[in-house]
């Protein structure tokens, strides 16, 4: 289901609970989306962030022991240090890390209100959302930073079955599937970590893939550990090969060898995320290439509806891999330096702009 809903329709559906103004609305509260409130904050404007669930609730949904791939300092945000004991931080320490960053810098996060419709035009925006209660709010601003990353809508596999109970495109930990057989689907960093857990849980595991074999980007720790599972017969897999049906107590394959009917309990389908594209067309704004990148200024990141902002992982479109906390924890100073010479009147200084980001005006 879209996680916006755009039109004046529905807008009128629900009674006002509230009205508020504000200089900058940033449509998301994931790391990225802080890091433009706060940096819209130390520029003197007053800003909020609106999220349909909690504080960067893309962090809160991985995987409930995950370890970052990176290293703490590339994680930080609001010139706040990310203090861990480990070289490569958890999950909840970083869930802890924001909180405080948050905290720190009186951030104004609306949590677990979904965005209904987006009206107006630059300088007079309006915002509508709705609570967990069915409550209807409306916010107004001059400008809008869209943040909203791309884990909330799965790239689905389009096949019989799929809307079974027993499917998920989201894995948090290994113990529920304990002595069951289970259907990893994919062969990156996600399916690879997903595997080798429910194995080492006890879960009977099958992986497939598409592929003709586990992708090369998968973290060199984690490649060698999974390709030796399947070596030894720990973990069976099938490569050059798709899933055509997801029965109730079976799924069905299309092998080189021919279609095969494995008995199975649950399916974790970890075939990637997309952006909300939906709701991007609907505020106005333009996708313009084969890799559904929307317009953006390489150098503000405005995109092409004046007033509307883009930040994160969604200005690289399908690419999701490009934009990470990483170089998009930066975004948030290059529209700062631009609402300060738009709604301030003062001169911005020039930003680095990220290398991803370079040749897409």
């Amino acid at each position: 289901m879209p996680a916006f809903f755009v039109g004046r329709e529905a807008c009128s559906l629900l009674v006002i609970m509230n009205r508020e103004e504000f200089d900058v609305i940033v449509i998301g509260a994931g790391p990225t989306g802080l890091a433009c409130a706060i940096e819209a904050k130390k520029i003197g404007l007053k800003a909020v962030n609106i999220d349909k669930g909690c504080l960067v609730n893309s962090l809160y949904n991985y995987p409930t022991n995950m370890t970052f791939f990176t290293t703490p300092e590339l994680l930080e945000i609001g010139d706040i240090p990310f203090s861990s004991a480990n070289q490569k931080p958890t999950r909840l320490e970083a869930l802890e890390y924001y909180r405080k960053v948050a905290e720190f810098h009186g951030c104004d996060v609306r949590q677990y209100q979904a965005v209904r419709g987006v009206t107006g035009h630059d300088g007079q925006f309006r915002v509508t959302t709705e609570d967990l209660m069915g409550r209807e709010y409306e916010y107004g601003a001059k400008k809008l930073i869209l943040s909203t990353g791309y884990y909330d809508l799965p790239n689905e596999l389009n096949i019989p079955g799929e809307d079974l109970p027993k499917v998920t495109h989201y894995y948090r930990e290994p113990h529920p599937y304990y002595n069951s057989d289970v259907l990893v689907i994919g062969a990156k960093n996600s399916a690879a970590i997903a595997a080798l857990e429910l194995w080492r849980h006890g879960a009977r595991v099958t992986l497939v893939h598409r592929g003709a074999g586990i992708h090369a980007h998968v973290k060199y720790w984690i490649k060698p550990d999974i390709e030796n599972r399947i070596k030894n017969g720990e973990i069976k897999a099938y490569f050059n090969t798709t899933v055509t049906e997801i029965a109730p107590d079976s799924v069905t394959l299309a092998t080189p060898d021919g279609e095969v009917r494995l008995k199975n309990d649950f399916v974790l389908a970890m075939t990637g995320y997309k952006p909300d594209f939906t709701f991007l067309k609907s505020v106005g704004v333009e996708i313009t290439d084969k890799d559904s990148r929307p317009k953006v200024n390489s150098k503000t990141l405005e995109s092409n509806v004046p007033g509307v902002y883009l930040a994160g992982v969604i200005i690289g479109g399908m690419k999701t891999g490009e934009i990470f906390i990483e170089n998009g924890r930066f975004h948030g100073k290059q529209i700062a330096e631009d609402l300060k010479s738009k709604l301030l009147g003062e001169a911005s200084n020039p930003v680095a702009v990220p290398t991803e980001l370079r040749n897409k005006e």
